[in-house]
């Protein structure tokens, strides 16, 4: 599908990529990981065709269509979230405003036997046959789904999209990209901006996808869940392997043991033939063999270990002075902007050490409820802190009130205390700030370097409550880790607003969901959660489909023809139904007999066993398919 053929890339004398070769397949769900800085977006920027590599070939089919969602991208203004949102239609628009040129002409001719005249009528009927092609029919329908499927209401799509922060136009632009139905997906931290639903909706729809997908990001579960292939960069090369990140990292760790036990007999070689060279090259008699030895070593091809950050550091937060059993309570708190109810009734009491998460969609309150924790906004009803409760407070913007005249080193040395003045280097490593980094000055950081050094800043004072609002917003994988052990070690006690399932997974037992304007308590972890909200969700699709159906049955139909149509179609549909059922249940008792090992060895070699089997199957779908036909004829 497309193929990368000895791709050099270097910027400045500097190589970022030196030969490397791998092919995309079109069912292949890519993972490409490594530190920062290892050349993962300039990669992504290479297959999109932004960037041209120093040497190289990349080929790929004429016609392909890639879809290339980068991390910063500029958004348009003027239209609303549904007009901007059908601008993925470029061809389906463009025949309709040809359509609609040829019909006022037609409109106003009279010369209707003439040969302009039928070449009109014939490539209007062009036009229309085109359009069908294309499904044109079904674009709103498709335009409504991604949008709903990425967190925006209907009330949203008639607002302008200037309305919405980035985040929220990003995902304009991620549904934008995937109406245009793209052959190759080329993502480049695309979960950053998106909630945990919108998340899970993502991620089946990329299970889904037919296509190819190569992927950029810091979420394990994301990874784990989406990809089945794992491309790593380490010092200008890479190295594939066909598998989850998980599983990829156990593989890893083999390699580079293997690399640093060939490394370690190499280096004993050397050092024998080291002694040689210097016993005899003094000695006459000896001297040509001390020479040949010299000339061994020389054209030596030198084992390199790669970096391997497995031990990661154990950065322990600082002990924090005991607060009184009851750290926080909050009573009937209701907030308002202006006429918009954010929550009402929001009730709950918070005991020292407990962890908490608040989750739901963008927008439902969950920031907003920490900024009133933490007295930056005004609301109705009672908050009250605990006996002898420190309260260290970590905004999504945190990073804007560092000092931009210190350095990296000094905003951190300055408060570390004890033990902790040893570490100093040792924390902002894990916080992947090393070498000259830690030198630079505060105001020329990018945005994700302040972030990170907030938070580190954050986690070296002595606050026995701590309210963390999206904390691993710009950590890779390896630095959350970290701060989940932290934390997890922790003595004091934490409010968690996170999107990451694996963060979250065994460090909070209450959740806390802000939804249509209600705080509803969970009294387990994200994982169940999770498994309550997608049962909800098919509630909720139900009570919908119950409604709908109960709307149309209560509705005149104008015509009787349309009443008799519908009937012939509701027959058909149970007709279907019941073939489905049938042949679902044949299937059903062919696969127990499959996962029987003794009656799998008897049909392994029954060709027609096989056939029955793969032709249900192929039933099965070509009856759904005509059931989802007949569902939306209805």
């Amino acid at each position: 599908m497309i193929a990368l053929q000895d791709i050099t890339v270097e910027f400045g004398g500097n190589v970022l990529f030196e030969n490397i070769s791998f092919l995309i397949n079109q069912s292949d769900k890519i993972g490409l990981v490594g530190k920062n800085g290892a050349g993962k977006s300039t990669l992504l920027k290479l297959l999109a065709g932004v960037q041209t590599p120093t040497r190289g070939e990349i080929s790929k089919p004429k016609d392909i269509r890639i879809g290339y969602l980068p991390q910063d991208m500029r958004h348009q203004n003027g239209r609303t979230v549904f007009e901007e949102a059908l601008t993925a239609f470029e061809d389906v628009l463009l025949i309709e405003k040809q359509l609609e040129r040829i019909q006022k002409e037609l409109e106003t001719r009279e010369d209707y036997v003439s040969e302009a005249y039928l070449q009109l009528i014939q490539q209007q009927s062009d036009l229309y046959s085109k359009l069908e092609f294309l499904n044109a029919d079904e674009k709103e329908g498709e335009i409504e789904k991604y949008l709903i499927g990425l967190g925006f209401n209907r009330s949203d799509f008639n607002r302008q999209t200037a309305e919405f922060s980035g985040g929220w136009r990003m995902r304009i632009e991620l549904a934008k990209m995937l109406l245009k139905k793209p052959d190759v997906l080329l993502l480049d931290e695309p979960t950053n901006h998106l909630d945990i639903e919108a998340i899970l909706w993502f991620e089946h729809f990329l299970k889904q996808f037919n296509g190819a997908v190569i992927l950029i990001s810091h979420d394990k579960s994301f990874l784990d869940n989406v990809t089945n292939r794992t491309i790593e960069i380490v010092n200008g090369k890479i190295y594939d392997y066909r598998t989850y990140y998980s599983h990829f990292l156990e593989l890893r760790k083999e390699r580079i043991e293997q690399q640093e036990a060939a490394a370690k007999n190499q280096q004993k070689y050397i050092e024998k033939t080291e002694e040689l060279i210097n016993k005899y090259r003094a000695k006459a008699n000896k001297a040509a063999f001390a020479q040949s030895l010299i000339k061994k070593l020389e054209k030596l091809d030198r084992i390199e270990t790669d970096e391997w950050n497995e031990d990661s550091i154990r950065f322990r937060f600082s002990t924090p002075v005991a607060s009184g059993k009851v750290v926080l309570t909050v009573e009937n708190v209701q907030k308002k902007y202006g006429d918009k109810l954010i929550f009402r009734d929001a009730n709950f009491i918070l005991t020292r050490g407990e962890k908490i998460a608040f989750v739901g969609r963008n927008g439902e309150g969950k920031s907003t409820m920490m900024k009133i924790i933490a007295g930056r906004t005004d609301f109705e009803g009672k908050v009250e802190l605990g006996h002898n409760v420190l309260l260290g407070y970590f905004e999504q913007d945190q990073e804007e009130k560092l000092d931009g005249d210190k350095t990296v080193f000094e905003t951190i040395d300055e408060l570390a205390t004890g033990d902790v003045r040893k570490k100093v280097r040792e924390i902002l490593g894990s916080f992947l700030f090393s070498g000259e980094d830690i030198e630079k000055k505060v105001s020329v950081l990018s945005g994700g370097e302040r972030g990170r050094l907030a938070l580190c800043k954050l986690l070296l004072q002595p606050y026995n409550l701590l309210l963390l609002d999206e904390p691993t917003n710009h950590l890779d994988i390896r630095s959350k880790e970290v701060l989940k052990q932290a934390l997890l070690d922790y003595e004091g006690t934490v409010i968690l607003v996170s999107h990451d399932r694996d963060f979250l997974s065994g460090l909070t037992n209450r959740i806390f969901e802000f939804r249509d304007g209600k705080v509803k308590e969970h009294l387990c972890g994200i994982e169940e959660f999770l498994e309550k909200r997608k049962i909800d969700q098919l509630n909720e699709l139900n009570k919908i489909r119950k409604e709908e159906r109960k709307r149309v049955s209560n509705s005149k139909t104008k015509q009787e023809s349309n009443k008799v149509q519908q009937k012939d179609i509701q027959k058909q549909i149970r007709k279907i139904e019941e073939q489905i059922h049938r042949k679902e249940e044949e299937l059903k008792e062919m696969d127990n007999l499959l996962s029987n090992p003794d009656e799998y060895e008897k049909l392994i070699n029954n060709m027609e066993f096989f056939n029955t089997y793969n032709n249900l199957k192929r039933e099965i779908d070509v009856l759904m398919e005509e059931w989802e036909k007949l569902l939306a004829e209805l």
